[in-house]
């Protein structure tokens, strides 16, 4: 009866899903390709060491991955969730501490290098995080319904969001908190105590901007140069203190234009495309370097297809987002279970919310923080949790008949 029921679930993944991650796939494949071989050094290296074809790669990795997990019904892989994310935890840990974790050359520490592979825990940490915290709200409503509950979820996510806070990396550890709360929200949790959390969090979000802002240098928070100059670009707010002397002001303007190049050249770079773009590789923001090679085919690959494909590219872009983040809701809907629901919706939450940061600082409508665009920009970790987390998606879908 188990493989005759594993036989009928062999073909019943969601297809309009898995198209629109091939189309995905595509696209990354080609604008990566287009980013980093713009110039003449692209050329110099051999062919196994393109970054396109190290794309190509992790895709077939992440697929044999997803394949894997869609295999396994997600029941037994939420049984292992904790170890997991305490797992993922230690990793965490493990790579903020100097002799292990390494910046290469980016100032924040995010990797632990392997043999073969730079491994960035805070992206497999998502998907830890979506499974841990599915499988603790999946419990019955009235369990959720207990205040000590309430703060044990707050904590699944703040751990790793504080964690992840110190390397530092913010877009990441961001991302965590709509994901948290949507699926707290979804299981049952009391709007009550989600209601009070999202005064607290407003209240202090608000006090945190007005002290990053217009407080004093002594009496601010402690952040990251970059971080504190990041937020002073969005709000367009100087740099240089009110009693600066003629000297200081200049030298604040000219940070203050090296740190708002990478947003306003992004920003060129997509407009520059019009309508239909110029071509694809005859992008003159990416062949003449005035978009940063270092960042076109990662953060800013968005303005690469938005400068080459025009408005009708990133309308394509978009809609094949559109497609997976549309079937996610509706294998959540057709879920058999709560937890299968809350891992669908975990995984909708997570990836809305890097495709919304991710071309929101491409068009400058959020500050520019270091977070990848699914599927699209060149990153092992990434391409691997994206297509992981989507599998787990599959699985949903294939296994919400029941037994």
């Amino acid at each position: 009866m188990a493989n005759l029921s594993l036989n009928e679930s062999k073909i019943t993944f969601d297809r309009l899903q898995f198209a629109a991650i091939l189309g995905l796939m595509l696209l990354g494949t080609a604008f990566v390709y287009s980013a980093t071989m713009a110039d003449d050094t692209g050329w110099t290296r051999a062919w196994y060491q393109q970054v396109w074809v190290r794309q190509i790669f992790w895709y077939a990795l992440g697929l044999g991955a997803a394949v894997v997990v869609c295999v396994v019904d997600y029941h037994t892989l939420a049984r292992w969730s904790f170890v997991a994310y305490w797992g993922i935890i230690i990793c965490l840990v493990a790579v903020l501490i100097p002799f292990i974790g390494k910046t290469h050359g980016w100032g924040a520490r995010r990797w632990i290098d392997l043999p073969f592979y730079q491994f960035q825990p805070s992206e497999f940490a998502k998907i830890a995080f979506v499974l841990a915290g599915a499988n603790f709200l999946s419990r019955p409503p009235e369990e959720l319904k207990q205040s000590v509950n309430f703060w044990k979820s707050i904590g699944l996510m703040m751990l790793p969001f504080v964690l992840i806070m110190k390397e530092p990396d913010l877009g990441s550890a961001l991302v965590l908190v709509p994901t948290g709360l949507v699926m707290m929200l979804v299981a049952g949790t009391p709007r009550k105590f989600l209601i009070r959390l999202a005064v607290i969090v407003s209240v202090f979000g608000t006090l945190f901007l007005v002290d990053v802002l217009f407080a004093p240098p002594n009496w601010q928070v402690k952040l990251e140069d970059y971080q504190r100059q990041r937020l002073l670009v969005y709000f367009g707010k100087d740099f240089a203190p009110a009693n600066a002397t003629p000297e200081q002001k200049r030298e604040a303007r000219e940070l203050q234009k090296r740190r708002s190049y990478q947003g306003q050249q992004a920003l060129i770079s997509v407009g520059s495309g019009g309508f239909w773009g110029q071509g694809w590789c005859q992008g003159k923001q990416t062949a003449l370097s005035f978009l940063p090679s270092g960042a076109a085919h990662n953060d800013f690959i968005f303005s690469v297809i938005a400068e080459e494909e025009g408005f009708v590219g990133s309308v394509v872009v978009l809609t094949l987002y559109a497609v997976i983040l549309f079937t996610g809701l509706r294998v959540a809907g057709q879920a058999r279970d709560r937890l299968g629901k809350l891992v669908a919706v975990g995984v909708v939450t997570l990836l809305f919310s890097h495709v919304f940061v991710n071309i929101g600082m491409n068009i400058r409508i959020v500050p520019v923080t270091g977070i990848p665009l699914p599927l699209l920009s060149y990153g092992g970790s990434s391409v691997l949790c994206s297509l992981i987390a989507l599998g787990l998606v599959q699985n949903i879908h294939i296994h919400r008949k029941g037994y």
